[in-house]
């Protein structure tokens, strides 16, 4: 039984490595389970963000990493158990110039521009903050993001909070810093947003089975242990645990 799982460059989620191979947290969490329901061949797709859905609800593809659940994205997928739950952050150039610390604190400065990759769930939060259209630059790639922060082009990047610590720990703290976006107090007991594999809405077996043993596997100490090696902590697995508990 073969599966093609397509992915993103976006570490510590996934990413290439020098040699052609993919590896990452959510790779890592995918090839497992697929080994655990019987997966004897797994191939590794490289995409874009903004053809995730499109390519796997077309059939180019059987299942993608992880991504935020939405309603939007259930009407066009089938999603997973959650894997993950993880807050937003930005990354922004050392010493944070324009005090950057949540969405609103963009739409306040007229002058600051945001940065986000094409179809992801950030755009969403900004705008529902105020966030202007004029104020946001749509990239396809994390890495040309990242090198718009550096150069100025833009003032902060948006993605999660755990996927900017681990860029601004590679990049250099010299250069870079990530920033973890203020929550207001009634905030802080509410479940982060939740990330799932996604697939064909007709892939029933498929998804049936990655359940059965996500619902086994996760929080894991086997699941902690591998997760760990990627940055992911309880912080991030819990959340999921719990949803599938």
């Amino acid at each position: 039984m073969k599966v093609t799982i397509a992915y993103i460059e976006e570490p510590p989620f996934g990413w290439t490595e020098a040699d052609g191979t993919a590896n990452g947290a959510d790779i890592e969490l995918a090839d497992t389970i697929l080994r655990q329901i019987g997966v004897t061949r797994i191939e590794h797709c490289l995409t874009t963000f903004g053809e995730l859905l499109p390519g796997v609800a077309a059939g180019r593809w059987d299942m993608n990493v992880p991504l935020f659940v939405t309603p939007e994205r259930a009407s066009k997928v089938a999603f997973s158990q959650p894997v993950w739950g993880m807050e937003d952050g930005f990354l922004v150039r050392l010493g944070n110039p324009k005090a950057l610390t949540s969405y609103s604190s963009i739409a306040e400065r007229h002058d600051a521009r945001l940065g986000i990759i094409a179809g992801q769930v950030q755009r969403d939060s900004a705008i529902s903050s105020g966030v202007s259209e004029k104020q946001i630059a749509i990239f396809e790639h994390q890495a040309d993001a990242i090198a718009a922060v550096l150069s100025g082009e833009i003032d902060a990047y948006a993605s999660t909070a755990l996927g900017n610590r681990i860029v601004a720990s590679r990049v250099g703290s010299s250069v870079i810093e990530a920033v973890a976006l203020e929550r207001h107090t009634d905030d802080t007991q509410r479940t982060p947003p939740l990330g799932a594999f996604s697939f064909n809405r007709e892939n029933v077996d498929l998804l049936r089975a990655v359940n059965q043993a996500l619902r086994l596997y996760l929080g894991s100490p086997d699941h902690r242990a591998r997760m760990a090696k990627f940055g992911l902590t309880d912080k991030e697995i819990d959340p999921a645990v719990m949803r599938a508990g």
